[in-house]
């Protein structure tokens, strides 16, 4: 198994977002301007469950796409060696080449996996694939904008 190198107490200095729209429990790998692996466990109590669906949960594909672009917005702070503390923040600004390959449901352990496509200045363009065990869940490229919020 491999150890975390980021706790969730750690990924609050990077991501705004707090229960129940935080979709990332840890990172277990990370290569500044390269690359990220994170985790998203997946349980029956979350919120999204009591309609979607009820008698046959499955975790929404768009929440996946979401928590690919946390991760991604983690990859982008860390690579800039910022925090949340220096006043910016990463929307995600744009989806291409979206797939869904199988559903995510609860009990399942979403594994996300971010490259880096191109880094610049006031936004990224990464490529995440999410994985429950080896099977590839869904895959996306991802653009997150930068922007100063103080």
């Amino acid at each position: 198994m491999t150890e975390s190198i980021m706790e969730v107490t750690d990924i609050w200095q990077y991501l705004p977002h707090r229960y129940p729209f935080l979709l990332v429990d840890r990172v277990l790998e990370f290569e500044a301007d390269k690359r990220i692996v994170a985790i998203k466990n997946i349980t029956i109590n979350e919120p999204q469950f009591t309609g979607h669906f009820p008698m046959t949960p499955v975790f929404p594909g768009i929440l996946i796409v979401e928590a690919m672009a946390q991760v991604s917005g983690i990859l982008a702070f860390r690579s800039r060696n910022r925090t949340l503390d220096d006043g910016y923040v990463y929307y995600l600004a744009g989806t291409d080449k979206t797939k869904f390959k199988r559903s995510v449901v609860p009990g399942d352990q979403l594994r996300m996996e971010i490259e880096i496509v191109n880094l610049r200045t006031h936004w990224m363009k990464s490529a995440g694939k999410a994985y429950v065990g080896d099977q590839l869940v869904c895959s996306s490229l991802l653009t997150c904008a930068e922007q100063k919020v103080t």
